[in-house]
């Protein structure tokens, strides 16, 4: 046997066992919409204040060849903004983007790239209308793509790990930052600068992302995903709902103003009770939340009198997207404290 032959023998095994192991590899459908993640700044040393040109998605696959070992990865670039400028639009086109991908057979899971401010809060509506038991995680990161010690590269390789795991299945839309995993429903960012950030304040993580394997502790009871009621598939926006901030001496001009400026409900970490009866007789409905961070605002035989829904332990700006979602459906006090009491 010639060493030619041997060698063109081994050759051919060699591109059968790598187009084996593709084929293998679990499909993972990655949608980036920018963010920290996908930032440059000026110099290594650079961590804040970092707008000195955006990554791509191709870049940030390159900086990483060893998701190539772990996934077949299919990129779609919804945007490349900060979270501050994610928008109704911009959540609809993701979402049902994500429903498409998710669908088809060959995908096992879905990773979403978002800046950090906002990420729960596009994390927690996604969590009310994917219509998929697989994974989708939101991924992130507090130090800009060129920093010395930055943070987004891993992140993302977890993020892959934990969309391809078996374990993460019906665990309904997570976040992946800093080894953690946590639920979109009950997870904040808690810290403007420090990576570990992103925290469930009354329930903590469901679970770590650890270097020998993908590890959960906990799944989450309240409904999700499959089992939501809400569907955006034929939805191009969505109603406004505001949110107010209570502090000492604050009146009911907040509240009037977005009233006026045709908000259909309105979120409050306080009170006004004229401004809330005005608005209430022009059909606008009031949550109230509180703006602590943590624990429950309990249903109470006083706000069931007022007409006013109470929002569990969701956060203002969660229980915005969930009201935003209800009234979608019914304007019915009763049907929507349901769905804060399930959701």
């Amino acid at each position: 046997m010639s060493k030619l032959f041997v060698a063109l023998a081994l050759s051919s095994l060699f591109v059968a066992y790598q187009a084996r192991a593709d084929v293998d590899l679990p499909g993972v459908a990655l949608f980036t919409t920018g963010g920290t993640i996908q930032s440059k700044g000026a110099h290594r040393q650079k961590l804040m204040e970092y707008s000195d040109g955006r990554v791509t998605p191709q870049e940030l696959l390159d900086d990483l060849p060893e998701l190539q070992g772990i996934a077949k990865i299919d990129v779609t670039e919804i945007s490349n903004i900060g979270s501050g400028g994610m928008n109704t639009a911009l959540q609809l086109k993701l979402a049902k983007a994500i429903n498409a991908a998710l669908a088809k057979p060959g995908v096992t899971g879905a990773v979403v790239t978002h800046g950090t401010a906002t990420l729960e809060e596009t994390a927690y509506f996604l969590n009310l209308v994917v219509k998929s038991d697989k994974p989708v995680v939101l991924v992130g990161a507090m130090r800009p793509f060129t920093a010395v010690s930055r943070d987004g590269p891993f992140n993302l390789y977890n993020a892959v790990r934990v969309a391809t795991s078996p374990q993460a299945k019906g665990m309904g839309v997570l976040i992946m930052l800093n080894d953690e995993i946590n639920a979109a429903r009950d997870t904040t960012k808690s810290n403007t600068y420090r990576m570990e950030t992103f925290v469930a304040r009354d329930l903590g993580p469901l679970g770590y992302a650890d270097s020998d394997r993908i590890v959960f502790y906990r799944r989450p009871l309240y409904r999700h995903t499959t089992k939501s009621e809400f569907d955006v598939g034929a939805l191009d926006d969505l109603p406004r709902v505001d949110v107010t901030y209570a502090y000492q001496e604050s009146d009911g001009v907040a509240i009037d103003a977005f009233v006026a400026a045709g908000a259909r409900g309105v979120v409050l970490t306080g009170s006004n009770a004229d401004a809330v009866k005005k608005g209430q007789t022009k059909g606008v409905v009031f949550v109230q939340s509180d703006r602590k961070g943590a624990g429950r605002v309990v249903e109470s035989a006083r706000q069931m009198e007022r007409g006013i829904v109470t929002s569990d332990n969701l956060p203002p700006q969660k229980a915005r997207v969930l009201l935003r979602l209800a009234l979608t459906r019914t304007t019915d006090l009763k049907e929507i404290q349901r769905m804060f009491n399930e959701y």
